[in-house]
């Protein structure tokens, strides 16, 4: 049983190579974006 679960973990590993899956948590915000300096905010920055 546990050479059927080495094998399940290398197909798992080389699907995930060659079509791997969007996981939005990898890629956070790091800041404000630039919609926000276009509008315009609090924070004293200008669209100008």
């Amino acid at each position: 049983m546990n050479f059927w679960n080495h094998i399940a973990g290398y197909a798992a590993a080389i699907r995930e190579f060659v079509a791997p899956t969007y996981r939005p948590e990898r890629y956070y915000m790091r800041g404000p974006g630039p919609a926000c300096a276009r509008r315009g905010n609090s924070l004293g920055v200008s669209a100008n």
